[in-house]
């Protein structure tokens, strides 16, 4: 496409241009999206392909020129930016300034770039992988726990019921001496200490046995999702008609069995198994929240104003929203709106810097997302969701955003683990404590990552 390109304006980032594409051009091609319509179209009166050209720029001329214009001003301006080696940080604004028949095209271009990025030599970073070898007390842990989630309970006769007992009870529960909804049950099974309807009732329940009656007084939390018991008094006539005692199954062979496990041994190897391999991701995050404040910390570049201001702006109507929720974390409660805005900005310029970093990496060590990794990621998520894997796979498939969402940690990934494989790794054994000890340490809040 010929066309006549002048930069009006550099300031950093930010270009631009005016662009004039010749009126031949453009009537050229509207001639030619005619002839494509006048092959395709149906006319009372003519052949397909020998409708007049005066007839169709009669019916499809405007329509046509309209869808001229927006192909000629995209591909343009693609042809302009790759002709001077410019790579845009996001869709360009056009400004139209003429466009008439018989008259060039002209339109204003205003565009903000992607920064150069240097990267450093990989090689020099130094980073620390944590390393947890897994003790027979851990798997004698994670077997207790087991069995202890395997348990049952048994009715127990002429005992007073405590916690970590199960008790079946009738209620009917009243406010201000009025029966309410949903007030009265029957034979409701009752772990006491365990998670309960209403926070305090089974604590009341303690030392009562089989048979025994007893009015147990409730003050709603304010707070309480049940609009009609929201912050009211609320009394409960309850029979307890059985106490039931928890029982554990044992570690042994039937324990492995029930799990579906050949034997005991075969059980230890899977449980020690499955706790490597959480360490290791456990360690993995680590490493990489390690590597990326390394990557951040290092790189200095100027970054693109608009992108991150769509960053900040996101995030900045997450912390609106936790604040109307009055779930902002505690040490933000006591910022000003004015210093939220500055700590909530540098977390979104930090995420801008990692992302077109490991995006720039990517792209230069020809690091791709394949359609197997993709698979894999759709399988791993329709897991998740027991029976409704053939929804959750077709709801994939046909939502483009949400494949995006799934494909952008891929990626990330997959260049965490390139810079990896070049930086210096040194060993340290820890204890699981020490691995486990800072969950917030390994949160990732690179472009991919929200913080909630």
């Amino acid at each position: 496409m010929s066309m006549q390109v002048n930069e009006t304006s550099a300031e950093g980032l930010k270009r631009e241009f005016t662009v004039v594409v010749p009126s031949n051009d453009i009537e050229s091609s509207v001639a030619v999206r005619l002839t494509e319509v006048g092959n395709s179209v149906s006319i009372p009166g003519f052949r397909p392909g020998k409708v007049p050209i005066t007839l169709l720029k009669k019916r499809y001329g405007d329509a046509v020129k309209g869808e001229v214009l927006e192909k000629i001003i995209q591909d343009s301006w693609q042809q302009a930016l790759t002709e001077k080696g410019l790579r845009p940080a996001s869709q360009p604004k056009v400004e139209i300034v003429t466009f008439e028949d018989g008259v060039d095209l002209e339109y204003k271009l205003a565009v903000e770039l992607l920064p150069d990025i240097d990267p450093i030599d990989f090689s020099k970073i130094e980073l620390e992988r944590r390393v947890v070898k897994v003790s027979d007390e851990e798997v004698s842990k994670t077997l207790e726990r087991l069995a202890e989630s395997r348990r049952v309970f048994e009715a127990v006769d002429g005992r007073a019921a405590d916690k970590g007992d199960q008790v079946v009870i009738d209620f009917a529960g009243t406010i201000g001496g009025e029966e309410f909804a949903g007030g009265a049950v029957n034979d409701f099974e009752l772990e006491i200490g365990g998670p309960a309807f209403l926070p305090g009732f089974d604590d009341q329940i303690i030392g009562l046995k089989g048979g025994d009656k007893k009015t147990v007084k409730i003050t709603v939390a304010d707070n309480h999702p049940n609009d009609q018991l929201r912050g009211k008094d609320v009394e409960f006539d309850v029979l307890v008609k059985e106490v039931r005692e928890a029982k554990a199954a044992v570690v042994d062979d039937e324990l492995a069995k029930a799990t579906g496990m050949e034997n005991l041994d075969a059980l230890k190897a899977a449980v020690t198994d499955q706790l490597g391999r959480e360490y290791t991701q456990v360690s993995r995050a680590h490493l990489k929240k390690e590597l990326l404040d390394k990557l951040s910390e290092i790189h200095s570049f100027e970054l693109p104003e608009g992108i991150v201001e769509g960053e900040f702006e996101g995030i900045w109507k997450q912390v609106l929203d936790a604040k109307e929720r009055d779930t902002l974390d505690a040490d933000d409660k006591e910022k000003s709106e004015e210093e939220l805005k500055t700590s909530y900005r540098e977390i979104a310029e930090r995420r801008v810097r990692l992302g077109l970093l490991l995006a720039d990496v990517g792209r230069v060590n020809n690091i791709s997302v394949t359609q197997d990794d993709i698979n894999r990621a759709i399988h791993v998520e329709a897991s998740r969701f027991p029976g409704q894997e053939a929804r959750v796979i077709e709801y994939f498939q046909k939502d483009a955003n949400a494949m995006q969402e799934l494909q952008a940690p891929i990626f990330e990934d997959k260049v965490v683990d390139f810079v990896i494989e070049l930086a210096k790794i040194n060993e340290q054994e820890v204890s699981v404590e020490e691995l486990m000890g800072n969950p917030d340490e390994a949160e990732e809040d690179t472009a991919s990552n929200k913080k909630d």
